[in-house]
């Protein structure tokens, strides 16, 4: 009977151990049947609002928006799943944002001047959709609908940011200035925001960059963003508000003498800030010398006047001195050609082309559109290209072709200002500019020993990049070139 009864407990005893174990698997099984049931139903989800098109301009919980102009369904699928959250719009279709391209090999910003097309506008591939200050137009690559613009302002958005953006969320408002009694010297400084962690502070990029540049302790910024984030305009407060604060007027005493100095603050357009970016690299970069020769225009200006009785008679362009210095030039690249090189970390690179950049000033900036192939085509073509080109960037209309593949630039301050000689920088990747001063009457010795007589001169500088140019190479340019200028007739063979 023992036995028996120690042969039950044991079976028992196993019956209980399986049963715990069938309870387990049990257990795991439905923990799994839920989590497939959980991402079936997100998976269905997300498919039925990609099959209807609801899913557009949704802002996700990471406060991301998800914005844009052209429609494009894989995009928007990728960012939902993997944002983990979504809201739907039946008035939009899914959108894509199109970013500003970088329309020059050293843009790095660029100013929205103008929407040429409007909120809900059809857009087809090859239209332009905006125009980027002073230069270049963007066209539309797809078609679709524009459904919302960005807010744009002066301050620049960075080459490859969007151009479009969801608008939905109101700017953050600026922050108050804190008033502070004059008589205290030192600024008030405002308490710093409590976040989840005392020592971390949540600020945008460009906020934390400003902050840094100025020295400004992020505790003792107030953010303004989402969720207390600090972002630009609440460093650019607290500077302004310190400025006032430190600048706050002081009782004037009897040897106060100097007097606060009035100003204006002019923002930089765009074309300024490229020729600072380029002409500072240049400075900084190339190792200038300079040649500096006279030339005698006499036979030029006979020339010059005989072509224009010519051209007016035929309807065409007159041609000016400058349209001969650049045929002049370009003949001087011919016949030198290590003149009409660059440099590289590896080689010098001689251009087979030349193509000149005539420097143009105007009321929004200097511009340096190119003449291709200056030395094959003739001087009515050239008067012609160049008035055209001219005009063209006085009215904000060159396009990248108008001023990109220059080998050579060609400088004139001499005929409208009356500048006699300067030295010019030279605009990068090129290795000479050509200064050209303004024609003077001087005396100069006759035929005999008691002659005298008049010549007009006109004074030209050579800018040399050293690496590419030597001194005896730069002399044989100015050489060459001065022959022509005081041979014109040369020039026509």
């Amino acid at each position: 009977m023992e036995h028996n009864h120690l042969f039950v407990k044991e079976k028992m005893l196993q019956r209980s151990v399986l049963l715990a174990m069938h309870l387990q698997k049990e257990r795991l099984y439905l923990s799994l049947l839920v989590v497939t049931l959980v991402c079936l139903i997100s998976y269905s989800q997300v498919s039925y609002c990609l099959s209807k098109k609801t899913l557009s301009r949704t802002v996700m919980r990471s406060g991301i928006p998800m914005g844009g102009v052209v429609c494009s369904r894989g995009l928007l699928c990728s960012q939902a799943l993997s944002r983990r959250g979504f809201a739907s719009d039946a008035g939009l279709p899914p959108c894509q944002e199109i970013g500003m391209p970088s329309l020059s090999p050293t843009m790095t910003e660029g100013n929205i001047a103008r929407w040429l097309k409007k909120e809900g506008d059809k857009v087809s591939p090859g239209e332009v959709l905006c125009e980027v200050e002073t230069i270049i137009a963007i066209t539309v690559e797809e078609e679709g609908d524009i459904a919302k613009f960005k807010d744009y302002s002066p301050p620049a958005s960075d080459s490859g940011a969007p151009a479009a953006k969801d608008s939905a969320a109101p700017p953050p408002p600026k922050q108050e200035p804190v008033e502070q009694p004059a008589s205290s010297p030192e600024p008030k400084t405002p308490k710093p925001t409590s976040s989840p962690s005392e020592d971390r502070f949540f600020a945008s990029p460009l906020a934390r960059k400003l902050a840094e540049e100025h020295k400004v302790p992020l505790s003792s910024i107030k953010g303004t963003g989402p969720d207390g984030h600090i972002v630009k305009a609440d460093i650019e407060d607290y500077l302004a508000s310190r400025g006032r604060e430190v600048s706050a007027p002081t009782p004037k005493t009897k040897d106060a003498k100097l007097a606060a100095l009035d100003y204006v603050d002019i923002p930089h357009s765009q074309i300024r800030k490229v020729t600072a970016s380029r002409l500072l690299f240049s400075k900084q970069t190339i190792p200038h010398y300079y040649l500096t020769v006279d030339t005698c225009v006499d036979k030029l200006m006979d020339l010059r006047s005989q072509l224009n009785s010519l051209q007016e008679a035929s309807g065409g362009k007159r041609i000016s001195v400058n349209d001969l210095v650049i045929k002049a030039a370009a003949l001087a690249l011919r016949k030198v050609p290590q003149c009409n090189s660059s440099w590289t970390d590896d080689y010098i690179r001689q251009f087979n082309n030349v193509n000149i950049n005539v420097a143009v000033q105007t009321d929004n900036g200097l511009y340096v559109p190119v003449i291709r192939d200056a030395d094959k085509k003739g001087l009515s073509s050239i008067a012609e290209e160049v008035k055209n080109l001219a005009q063209k960037a006085k009215e904000n209309s060159l396009k990248p072709e108008d001023y990109e593949g220059g080998t050579f630039t060609v400088s004139n301050l001499g005929g409208p200002f009356g500048i006699k000689q300067f030295c010019a920088i030279i605009n990068p990747p090129q290795s000479g500019i050509l200064a050209v001063g303004s024609a003077e009457k001087r005396v100069i010795p006759g035929s005999g020993p008691d002659q005298f007589k008049f010549a007009s001169f006109m004074s030209v500088t050579l800018s040399c990049d050293h690496r590419v140019i030597d001194g005896a190479i730069g002399a044989e340019w100015l050489k060459a070139f001065k022959g022509y200028i005081e041979n014109p007739e040369s020039m026509l063979l």
